[in-house]
């Protein structure tokens, strides 16, 4: 059993490794992260240009751009204010995601996320414009190993599906400035667009990282849309993470 959610006066107390101040508005949406595995390949940036709206730039690395897949479990998922709701607030996660920025603001583009909650799903497409997908899907510990498997079971996606298990393969460590680690894993927003396209962007908050490095068995993955050359073949870099809770803002569109 895991202890619920820090309130979020103690996670909002620790911005210091924040690269701009909180939001002003208050959070609406708290949750926790478990048991995450960050898989990240190298990617063409022209590819992802042709599938990413001009209101954003691609977010690039010493000239390389990267997309990941992110599986994890959510708990303690509510509203503010509001206590959890039995049955809807712990479920698995699956995201994949790429890197851009707009005003200064490097932040997450999503390419999918999938999840067994229909209520959460459906609450992220209509306030957060966000490309939720129901999914059957299973997390599950075996001693060190995390076992996972997503099968995308909704019409309005492309089939997808992840089979894998991974497992932490080192000691905890906080990224340090200005690494690739800090650069995949540090970001403090995430931009969608809209039903009209226009570009909005999400704040979230939450401490730093605590990482470690990671070993992966990843027996199917084709969560990562075709037609971005993603060599899967090649290793990817492996972050795992045990916990890490988060706040939400709503989103607000970019003017301009």
């Amino acid at each position: 059993m895991y202890p619920s959610a820090r309130n979020a006066r103690s996670i909002l107390a620790e911005t210091a490794h924040r690269p701009w101040t909180l939001p002003k508005l208050p959070w609406v949406m708290a949750q926790s992260w478990l048991h995450l595995l960050f898989a990240h390949w190298r990617v063409d940036a022209d590819a992802l240009r042709k599938i990413i709206p001009a209101g954003v730039e691609i977010d690039t690395y010493g000239g390389d751009a990267w997309v990941g897949v992110v599986p994890f479990t959510m708990i303690d998922v509510h509203a503010r204010g509001l206590p959890n709701i039995p049955g809807t607030s712990t479920f698995p996660e699956l995201n994949v995601r790429t890197y851009v920025t707009r005003d200064g603001k490097p932040g997450v583009w999503f390419f999918s996320l999938d999840a067994t909650n229909r209520l959460a799903v459906w609450g992220a497409r209509r306030f957060f414009h966000l490309p939720y997908y129901n999914a059957v899907m299973r997390s599950t510990k075996d001693g060190e190993w995390v076992r996972y498997a997503s099968r995308r079971a909704d019409m309005r996606g492309t089939p997808a599906e992840l089979h894998a298990r991974y497992r932490p393969a080192s000691t905890i460590f906080r990224a340090e400035a200005g690494s690739l680690d800090e650069w995949l894993t540090e970001r403090y927003c995430l931009y969608t667009a809209d039903r009209k396209g226009r570009i909005t962007r999400c704040e979230v908050h939450h401490p730093q990282w605590s990482l470690r490095r990671a070993e992966a068995e990843i027996r199917v993955n084709t969560m990562i849309p075709v037609g971005l050359g993603v060599k899967l073949d090649e290793p990817p870099v492996l972050h795992y993470s045990e916990r890490l809770d988060v706040l939400t803002w709503l989103p607000e569109r970019v003017e301009g």
